[in-house]
């Protein structure tokens, strides 16, 4: 069964400093049909305007991955992670452990251009962990026509370098246009959400654009092609 959401039917906000589209109930947009999927909680799909960012705030227990898309996102917190080294850019995968927890700041430092990046946030298994925080960097050319593992349990240890999140949960990542096609095998017992970051992508014969989505269940495969400039994420998660 696969799932359409479409991306006008998202949530927004719009904060001035902050524009943002919520995929799931987040602050003051709730719709009980979509509170999450899985063990995924969170994606959030943010503009911040120059010189403007999230002041210093708190959260716990919970595994936030930020993936930028335009721009750069600064990122300072309370374990000491920030300055050029808490810096993330277009193919930066970032990964904050709540835990116990962590205060953080993100701050777009430009004066002149948005920064363009998805917020995730994904439950971990066990609650109480200490925090943690993890950056890689996977290119554009790692990524063209295939699906790339940037999040997993594995972390490191994984073939493809992922980092590592304390969570029943793997993001891959793929660029596709013209003729590139990937393909992978589903587990039933699983769900598989895919959301379409930019451009146009067939996902098993359904159309999806920036911003779309869908939810996959009882598939025996995923099947991407037709891409037009389509960057994608790929979540494989706990039911």
């Amino acid at each position: 069964m696969i799932t359409l959401r479409k991306s006008a039917d998202r949530g927004f906000a719009d904060h001035g400093w902050l524009k943002s589209f919520h995929s799931f109930s987040f602050a003051d947009y709730h719709d009980p049909r979509h509170m999450g999927v899985g063990n995924l909680r969170v994606i959030n799909e943010d503009r911040i305007a120059p010189g403007t960012g999230f002041g210093t705030h708190g959260h716990r227990d919970m595994e936030i991955v930020s993936y930028v898309l335009d721009g750069a996102l600064a990122h300072a917190d309370s374990m000491g992670n920030g300055g050029e080294q808490g810096v993330i850019r277009p193919g930066d995968v970032q990964r904050m452990s709540a835990g116990t927890g962590v205060r953080h700041s993100e701050f777009n430092h430009s004066q002149d251009g948005a920064t363009h990046f998805l917020q995730i946030w994904i439950l971990p298994d066990e609650a109480g962990i200490a925090p943690g925080y993890e950056q890689k960097h996977f290119s554009s050319e790692s990524k063209r026509g295939r699906l790339v593992t940037v999040a997993s349990p594995a972390g490191a240890g994984h073939a493809e370098g992922s980092v590592t999140i304390h969570a029943d949960a793997t993001l891959k990542a793929g660029l596709f246009t013209g003729d590139e096609r990937a393909e992978m095998v589903l587990d039933p017992s699983r769900i598989a959400y895919v959301h379409l970051v930019r451009g146009a992508l067939r996902v098993n014969d359904h159309v999806l654009h920036a911003g779309d989505a869908a939810r996959i269940e009882g598939e025996p495969r995923l099947v991407l092609e037709g891409g037009e400039d389509a960057e994608v994420l790929v979540f494989d998660l706990a039911p």
